[in-house]
């Protein structure tokens, strides 16, 4: 019986109206701490913060390293997942390591090794050690999958209830190599009249985002679409972009969705953006939805034609969004003001 009102209870995006306004929504979401790059709140020191410091990464730090050997470097990046683990706690690992892959190979490195840190569990509740379970089989698949070797696995139990509610929280740190410094390539736009694509397919999903947790306050959904074999395909494909040098620069999807990932990438040179939403999916959905398997490309436009045979001919779905601009912030010919109207607080 409780299976059956859960599945009468479960979360679906038509319970959403699709809302009216979607610059109320923008910049609604524009004082979410958790989109951190966008409100500067990743930043712990003293001194002021200045424009052209903002949308230097995504939600997760990244270094990059040099070693002692003549030409070679490191990177470095950390991810976390929080409350939703708990709902689905393989897939959930999985999910984890592929954006933190993706992420990796939109910078032009290749990824290597993991490592895995589970904690808050409750050691007395037989479902920690079911999360626990399902978090270990999830990091060991798509660490198989994408041939990364797992440098450490440590689990932290709670035995005692005096910390709170604090939700299972899973936490991964990768190094990859980076093989030609002088190739990496940025999230940053680079010029104006660069297009923009989207390589991956959009869905109608919202489960697990920020639009949904903050502007609608739905904290229970499901995790975000996400197919681990798509994936394979896609990152091997941007492997092969970078390698034909067809991109200029790169981004996952990630917190936010589109449109901040766009946001990101426009702010470090104070360029804009001009884009045409796919008219099959909710707009919501589309710009704030946070699917997995999605990649925003930069792409010079005398190399589209050759992008765009390589990805046809493949049978690799993308998308063409549109073309950067000198500033102005454009979504289905509506005009959302001007890229410093997004920093005017600094």
């Amino acid at each position: 019986m409780k299976n059956s009102i859960e599945e009468e209870n479960k979360f679906t995006i038509d319970m959403i109206p699709e809302p009216e306004d979607i610059e109320n929504v923008i910049f609604t979401l524009m004082v979410n701490p958790n989109l951190s790059s966008i409100n500067y709140f990743n930043d712990f020191s003293d001194l002021d913060i200045l424009p052209d410091s903002i949308g230097e990464s995504d939600n997760d730090e990244t270094g990059l390293f040099d070693l002692d050997a003549p030409g070679s470097s490191m990177v470095m990046s950390t991810h976390a997942f929080h409350h939703h683990l708990e709902n689905d706690p393989k897939r959930a690992a999985e999910i984890l390591v592929s954006r933190a892959v993706r992420k990796m190979l939109c910078f032009g490195a290749r990824p290597v090794a993991v490592s895995a840190f589970l904690y808050h569990i409750d050691f007395a509740d037989p479902n920690g050690h079911s999360i626990a379970s399902g978090a270990k089989k999830g990091l060991e698949n798509v660490a198989e999958k994408f041939h990364l070797k797992i440098l450490d696995r440590k689990i932290r139990f709670d035995h005692f209830s005096g910390h709170g509610p604090v939700p299972p929280t899973l936490i991964i740190s990768m190094a990859g190599v980076v093989d030609e410094k002088n190739r990496l390539t940025t999230h940053a736009f680079k010029k104006k009249g660069g297009n923009i694509f989207m390589l991956g397919c959009s869905v109608d999903d919202i489960g697990s985002s920020e639009y949904l947790e903050f502007y609608h306050g739905v904290s229970e959904s499901a995790l975000p679409a996400f197919n681990l074999e798509q994936e394979i395909v896609l990152q091997k494909a941007l492997l092969d972009l970078h390698q034909k040098e067809l991109i200029q620069s790169a981004s996952p999807v990630g917190k936010g969705g589109l449109f901040f990932t766009l946001l990101r990438a426009a702010i470090p040179n104070g360029l804009g953006f001009d884009i045409t939403s796919d008219a099959e999916i909710r707009l919501d959905s589309f710009l704030f939805g946070e699917a997995m398997g999605r990649i925003l490309l930069e792409v010079d436009p005398e190399k589209q034609d050759e992008f765009v045979d390589y990805l046809s001919g493949r049978k690799i779905p993308f998308f063409a969004l549109g073309h950067i601009t000198r500033g102005e912030l454009r979504i289905d010919d509506h005009s959302f003001g001007y890229i410093d109207k997004m920093t005017s607080g600094v």
